[in-house]
This record gives C-alpha cells, structure tokens and sequence, in this order.
C-alpha cells in the first residue's frame, strides 16, 4: 500500500499522541487534527488494512512496526526542516507550516543528503 499525504499525516499524529498521553483512541486523534469522527474511522480502517495500525482490546490506536518506521521517517523530517527553517529566521508558525509541506514532497535522497550536509556545517 503506497501511502499519501493524508495517510503519513494520521501516522505521524498518532506517534506524537502517543508520546505525549500513552494510549490514545480514535475520538483522541480526531480531536488533536481536527477532524469529524466518521473520516478518523475511514482513515484508520484504511491504515489497519494496510498494516500500519491495530486496535487493541480496549479500543487504542497502536503502530505496528511497519507503521512506526513510517511515521518517525515523517516526524523527523518534518523537525529537520522546522528546526533548519527556524535557524535561517523563519517565524515558527510559517516554519510549522513549511516544514508540513516539505516534509511529504521531498525524496529520501534529497532529505539525507540536506541532513548529511547540515550536520557537517555544525
């Protein structure tokens, strides 16, 4: 299953989530992206499908591996890119929201060769 936009977006809210409250359910992430239930529940059927999720026995939101690799790889580039933004004097809202953007249209080529090359200026 290739994934778009949208799909590596709810992977990296529920890492984040998790981190932040420990087990989270799908009402949780609804409210954290601001979306109506019913789109988190079709979202969430669509990454259980392809692998990246399970439900446990209480209802919480859980990564599988294969959806944890995902949403770090997506993670990290989206703070690469915030912190780097925010270094060259970008405000922190605009950094947030260009990082979001560059995080989905970069290849991984590109994003380590940008992260090879900014850890050799440091």
């Amino acid at each position: 299953m290739t994934l778009g936009k949208s799909s590596e977006d709810y992977l990296e809210a529920i890492l984040i989530l998790h981190q932040k409250r420990g087990s989270i359910r799908s009402v949780d992430l609804a409210g954290y992206m601001g979306y109506s239930k019913p789109s988190v529940s079709h979202a969430v059927k669509n990454l259980r499908t392809g692998g990246f999720l399970v439900i446990d026995e209480n209802g919480c939101l859980c990564l599988t591996e294969n959806g944890r690799t995902v949403a770090e790889k997506i993670y990290e580039r989206r703070q690469f890119f915030m912190e780097q933004l925010i270094a060259a004097g970008v405000d922190q809202e605009t950094a947030e929201q260009d990082a979001h953007q560059i995080e989905h249209a970069i290849s991984d080529l590109s994003f380590q060769k940008l992260k090879e090359k900014a850890q050799q200026t440091n």
